[in-house]
């Protein structure tokens, strides 16, 4: 008999985020904690940011300017 599936935390929100260039990138993971309250979603945006520059720090390609991010509708 199959084992039935786990129920799984909503400990993330995806997000898709197009940059000034016109790349966009979906799916990036923020922490559900961090957002929501009085602030909404704005607060997903220091933390993509910050994973930005880490990625750019390893990579050395840096990413533009965000342009907008709005939730992924893949949740």
């Amino acid at each position: 008999m199959a084992r039935k599936k786990q129920p799984t935390d909503n400990a993330y929100v995806l997000f898709d985020v197009v940059y000034q260039d016109g790349v966009k990138t979906s799916n990036r993971k923020v922490p559900s904690s961090e957002i929501g309250g009085l602030d909404g979603d704005e607060p997903a945006r220091a933390i993509i940011e910050a994973q930005d520059r880490k990625i750019a720090e390893m990579s050395g390609n840096p990413r533009g300017p965000i342009k907008t991010i709005t939730r992924s509708p893949n949740q």
